[in-house]
C-alpha cells in the first residue's frame, strides 16, 4: 500500500515508516513535486493537519494524509500548542524553542505535559482524523541525542528517560504519533486499501 504524507519533514518520515511497518510505502511532498510550504494557519492541531491534507488533495488530486502536533503544559495552560514549531519565532529552531519552554517553566512546580498529534486523512472524497497522545513531565535540562523537537526535555509517563534518549524503535512503541498513526494504520487495513495513493 502506498501512501502520499504531506511533510518534507525527514524525520517524521523516517519515524512513519518505522511504524507503519512493511505494509506500506510512504511518499513524501518531493516524491509529488510539491517544494512549497504548505500554509499552516488554523489555531488548532486539528485544523492544521485537515489544511495540509486539503492543500494537497486538491493540488494533485490523490489520497492524502497529514499530521500537526503539539506540546500542550498543563502550568501554561496548554501552551505552546499548536504553536510549538514556532514557539521562539518563525525562524527560531528547537533548541530556541526548548529555551523559552524552559525560562517559562522556571519555579514551576507543575510540570506535567502531553505530546498529542492529529492526523487527516482524505481519502475517496472522505475526511477523517485520528489522534494519538501520551502524557509525560518537561525536565530542566536536555538529556538525550536522538529524536527531535522538544524531545529532549520531555519524559514519558512510567519511563525515566527522555524520548531523546530512547532508541527509535522503543520510543515508536509509546510516543503519540506512533498511537495516532496506528489508528490509521488500523483503520487502512480494516478498509482493505490496496491502492490508496497509485504510482507517480
Amino acid at each position: 500500500m502506498e501512501l502520499l504524507f504531506a511533510s518534507n519533514n525527514s524525520h517524521k518520515v523516517t519515524e512513519i515508516n518505522n511504524i507503519l511497518g512493511n505494509s506500506f510505502v510512504l511518499k513524501g511532498l518531493k516524491d509529488a513535486d510539491i517544494t512549497e510550504d504548505i500554509p499552516e494557519t488554523a489555531p488548532t492541531l486539528e485544523g492544521n493537519a485537515l489544511q495540509k491534507a486539503r492543500y494537497v488533495h486538491e493540488k494533485t488530486g490523490r489520497d492524502v494524509f497529514a499530521d500537526d502536533t503539539g506540546l500542550e503544559v498543563e502550568s501554561l495552560n496548554g501552551m505552546p500548542g499548536v504553536n510549538s514549531a514556532r514557539f521562539a519565532g518563525e525562524n527560531k529552531d528547537s533548541d530556541a524553542n526548548i529555551d523559552k519552554l524552559l525560562l517559562m517553566l522556571k519555579g514551576k512546580e507543575n510540570r506535567k505535559a502531553r505530546f498529542r498529534t492529529v492526523i487527516a486523512l482524505i481519502i475517496g472524497g472522505e475526511e477523517h482524523l485520528f489522534e494519538g497522545i501520551v502524557e509525560g513531565t518537561i525536565i530542566s535540562d536536555r538529556r538525550g541525542r536522538e529524536g527531535f523537537g522538544y524531545d529532549p526535555i520531555f519524559v514519558p509517563e512510567g519511563r525515566d528517560i527522555t524520548f531523546a534518549e530512547m532508541p527509535l524503535t522503543e520510543k515508536n512503541k509509546i510516543s503519540h504519533r506512533a498511537r495516532a498513526f496506528e489508528k490509521l494504520r488500523a483503520f487502512l487495513m480494516s478498509r482493505n486499501i490496496s491502492s490508496l495513493c497509485p504510482e507517480y
